[in-house]
């Protein structure tokens, strides 16, 4: 069935209404990103989608903006919420939406510049840092995790995406850790499991022998901590792209290399996910301009050739409180 004019102008509409949200949706020359947003949303969900903002609203709220009864609404945003459009990742993989997907990422424009205020950061893995680093709380994974008391774990959806695609690794599926407000809404929606504290520190052991970054939302209140890998992680994809990923990322701290220590073992060349080392004779080489301080390299080094240095100006970071704090000033960085 063809689509109306109407229909068209719902879709453009909502592509250029997520273009003005933190992340955005760069348009594509070829109109991929229209023909993704179809495969995702009925013409009333992206009329709907256009009147949603940063902010958690009652439905009611809602409903009057758009103009249209609150039963509607309702049942309009539970489906969408099911359907993982709203405040979760969608949740219903198929080869039809992945080409869709691939089709935009193809032909979207590039963004013009980097987000003063991401959206994730990078965290080292526990063991890399050391007593004289002074890290601040919201910088080490075992504070972030004593600070909360609800939990969750879902299925990683890009190592899912990346195994329908037939690529991948055998890297844990089930270990994005949801707290909070999103633990709650992953566990009504059944896409995740209830787990406690002590299974949260058995996933983030497991991710660090899995060669795991650890990436939280960029806020002193965490709302989730996902574990990725640089072969399926789309944000890691990314940085590995970019020419000085020690630039693109948000991240306090950043590897040092003492050559003369070095055993030329070459454990951390498989750990790093970035590629910032490599073989240099007999000894392993370093390229600062690579590394984003996740700490994989440095938590198993036998020599103690490498580690982890505060970068210049770390202290100083302003965190978002939490993570609507910290969309709410994407979306400011990009108005202006």
């Amino acid at each position: 069935m063809m689509e109306t004019p109407v229909e068209k102008e719902c879709y453009r509409a909502l592509a250029e209404h997520l273009d003005h949200l933190p992340g955005g949706f760069a348009p594509s020359e070829t109109g991929a990103d229209q023909r993704l947003l179809e495969k995702l949303f009925t013409p009333e969900e992206a009329e709907l989608a256009t009147r949603l903002t940063l902010d958690q609203e009652e439905a009611r709220v809602i409903a009057d903006r758009a103009g249209i009864p609150l039963e509607e609404a309702e049942q309009r945003l539970r489906e969408m919420a099911r359907k993982g459009l709203i405040f979760s990742q969608v949740n219903n993989l198929n080869e039809g939406l992945l080409q869709a997907l691939a089709d935009y990422s193809d032909t979207r424009r590039p963004q013009p510049r980097a987000p003063v205020t991401r959206q994730i950061r990078t965290i080292p893995v526990g063991q890399s840092i050391k007593p004289h680093l002074e890290a601040l709380p919201y910088e080490q994974v075992d504070m972030l995790v004593e600070a909360q008391d609800t939990f969750a774990v879902a299925p990683c959806i890009c190592r899912r995406r990346a195994k329908i695609e037939g690529r991948g690794c055998d890297a844990p599926e089930e270990s994005c850790l949801m707290f909070g407000d999103f633990a709650d809404y992953y566990l009504r929606a059944g896409r995740g499991r209830a787990i406690d504290r002590t299974e949260v520190k058995e996933i983030l052991v497991r991710a660090d022998s899995a060669n795991l970054v650890l990436q939280p939302s960029n806020s002193r209140d965490v709302a989730f901590i996902c574990c990725c890998c640089g072969c399926c992680c789309g944000v890691l994809g990314y940085l590995q792209r970019q020419p000085k990923q020690s630039k693109a990322v948000s991240s306090s701290f950043i590897a040092a290399l003492e050559p003369e220590r070095c055993q030329g073992c070459w454990t951390c060349l498989d750990r790093c996910q970035m590629r910032a080392l490599c073989e240099d004779g007999e000894r392993v080489g370093l390229d600062p301009d690579r590394c984003i301080g996740c700490g994989l390299r440095v938590s198993t080094c036998p020599s103690e050739a490498l580690r982890l240095v505060r970068r210049p100006g770390s202290k100083t970071i302003q965190l978002p409180a939490d993570f609507g704090a910290a969309l709410r000033a994407i979306g400011r960085n990009q108005a202006h």
